[in-house]
């Protein structure tokens, strides 16, 4: 009984986004073409900051997440930022979202066709990465107009313990926009929305994930060695983190199927 009631929740809270996403699609197309490009990036930022918080909410109230973001919001009056987490779940962008008025996303291409993200993607002025000096540039005009840039330093969903290898780009956004990076640390206790984990598969409730503010870095002259400083930062800071347990698992489970192959 106990695994179907978790199971419903989760099946709740992933119908939940859904609705979200599709309302304020249908808000955020036609603000898309009316609105002038600033005043339209502000409402589409603040839209997404709404919507994604009554999911947050949601998850809540369900059961699913037991969340800790109080960290995030103390970061609302700062100047502009870039937010560098790292990235055990697919949730985290939308978690980090919905806790700031004005963050801008680097994310897949292929979302901005979506029709869940299409629409509000576009209208808040996000950023595709699907040409790395493309993203530097608009990254850095962004950071330019007072916003948060939220850029993961990964790439893609963690499946190495701690973190995967990580890309030179916060380093180079950074030393281009001349602005510090802000280190998100995220733990979480469940392997659920990591990489390969389908949103509607059971996983044990409530997960617990919290968000605390690492150290900020101040803008590198070499872009290479900032990203091993970076990246052994968060060695060190997530060796002994709520997902360490599962990723070694996960890791462990990897090399003996490859050994059996």
């Amino acid at each position: 009984m106990k695994r179907l009631r978790e199971s419903l929740a989760i099946y709740l809270g992933v119908l939940l986004f859904v609705v979200t996403c599709l309302c304020w699609s249908v808000i955020a197309l036609p603000a898309y073409y009316v609105l002038p490009r600033r005043a339209g990036a502000a409402f589409g930022r603040r839209g997404i900051m709404s919507g994604y918080r009554v999911f947050s909410w949601g998850i809540r109230a369900l059961g699913v997440y037991r969340l800790d973001l109080r960290a995030i919001r103390t970061l609302r009056n700062e100047p502009a930022l870039i937010l560098a987490p790292n990235h055990p779940q697919i949730i985290d962008a939308i978690l980090i979202l919905a806790q700031h008025p004005n963050v801008i996303c680097v994310m897949k291409a292929q979302l901005k066709s979506n029709i869940l993200f299409g629409p509000g993607s576009r209208l808040a002025r996000f950023i595709s990465n699907d040409a790395p000096r493309r993203i530097i540039l608009q990254a850095v005009e962004s950071l330019r107009e007072g916003g948060m840039l939220l850029l993961f330093p990964e790439g893609t969903r963690t499946v190495q313990n701690p973190v995967n290898p990580f890309q030179h780009t916060v380093g180079a956004v950074s030393k281009h926009a001349q602005v510090p990076v802000q280190t998100l640390l995220i733990e979480t206790d469940s392997p659920y929305m990591s990489k390969g984990w389908s949103p509607l598969r059971w996983a044990p409730l409530p997960v617990t994930y919290r968000v605390r503010l690492g150290r900020r870095f101040e803008p590198p002259a070499n872009v290479r060695a900032f990203t091993e400083e970076l990246e052994q930062y968060f060695r060190t800071e997530l060796q002994h983190s709520l997902q360490s347990g599962w990723l070694a698992r996960r890791a462990a489970g990897a090399g003996k199927l490859r050994a059996d192959t």
